[in-house]
């Protein structure tokens, strides 16, 4: 996927959300990101292979997270909670915990726009109902 097409479905799916898609998109690196309503997505264009990753935020944390936090998500996802057809994915540089989900072949801008959308909405969920479980299990009751 060349940046040009990752451009154009990024600036689709802004566009069928009601921004600017002149204005809105990648920038020159191959990064861009919209909020929509509660939800933050990000996208990045991933030079060398051609891919297109797009990350809906879960949460963000102002340090690094506790031990067993992270596994505790892992292990959300592997018991089968529903990740929007993302998979869990933290970022240490900028200490974040995504659902994210990567294309090598263009899809479809209406099959891009519903992918995100399932993404994004399931990092609601993920941000609220499995991060209040994933505390419960991993950080002890005082």
């Amino acid at each position: 996927m060349t940046l040009e097409d990752a451009q154009r479905l990024v600036q689709s799916f802004i566009r069928a959300h009601g921004g600017d898609a002149q204005a809105s998109g990648l920038n020159a690196k191959g990064f861009g990101g919209a909020a929509l309503g509660d939800a933050q997505v990000y996208f990045e264009h991933v030079k060398d292979s051609g891919a297109l990753k797009c990350s809906a935020l879960i949460y963000r944390f102002r340090d690094a997270p506790r031990p067993g936090v992270i596994d505790g998500f892992r292990d959300e996802e592997k018991k089968g909670t529903d990740t929007g057809g993302g998979k869990v994915d933290y970022e240490t540089e900028n200490k974040s915990l995504f659902l994210s989900r990567t294309y090598g072949v263009v899809p479809s801008e209406q099959q891009f726009k519903e992918d995100v959308d399932r993404l994004v909405e399931a990092s609601l969920v993920w941000g609220d109902e499995v991060f209040n479980r994933v505390a419960d299990r991993v950080i002890p009751a005082k």
